[in-house]
């Protein structure tokens, strides 16, 4: 017989409240609570307590406090990642997230859901699916990414988005639902080289 981590796990529907998430979801918070009440200048401790909490890690990343998350564990986060203000990870599955990937403030990831009818979801049933996200991804402010969803490499999200669906590599998208705007091509770099004079 599974556990209800054990289903958690594999997707399937299962109850949060016993002994076994609780504590952990418990450690969790008491790591967070310590990262986003050390004192600015406390830059390495606050990345020390990150590499205890995240299930991975590279060599550079950075978070701004405050951050909020319900596991840890099943974070993985690639090199050269940096979050903004008031990240939310709600990890009831993995969240897989490339390299060079930069979150806005007020992004929201969420792999956990509920049922619709209130029969099961009044008995405390949920579930959760993986999230996973590209290298080279820009999350604008205040994007929501909801359960499931991939987003593929080299991609942009407009602020306010809310992603219900995968998005392709090499894109901008946005809106709510989330949806693609139009590829991203070279012209685009040319744009910033010729109008802001990078490389002079």
């Amino acid at each position: 017989m599974l556990s209800e981590k054990e289903k958690m796990l594999a997707g399937k529907a299962y109850q949060a409240g016993g002994k076994e998430l609780s504590k952990e979801r418990l450690k969790a918070r008491e790591i967070v609570f310590e990262f986003n009440n050390l004192a600015p200048k406390f830059i390495k401790q606050r990345k020390e307590l990150l590499k205890r909490l995240f299930g991975k890690t590279e060599r550079m990343f950075y978070v701004e406090p405050p951050f909020r998350c319900d596991y840890g564990y099943n974070i993985e986060i690639g090199d050269n990642f940096y979050a903004n203000f008031n990240l939310v990870i709600l990890d009831c599955a993995k969240v897989r997230i490339g390299n060079s990937v930069f979150i806005a403030p007020n992004v929201a990831i969420y792999t956990a859901g509920h049922p619709i009818h209130a029969h099961l979801r009044d008995q405390e049933y949920e579930w959760a699916q993986e999230v996973t996200i590209g290298n080279s991804v820009w999350i604008g402010g205040n994007v929501v990414i909801n359960p499931g969803v991939k987003i593929g490499s080299n991609v942009v999200v407009g602020s306010g988005s809310v992603v219900t669906r995968d998005i392709p590599d090499n894109v901008f998208a946005a809106g709510n639902p989330c949806r693609v705007i139009r590829q991203l091509t070279d012209a685009d770099k040319d744009y910033y080289y010729k109008d802001f004079k990078l490389g002079e």
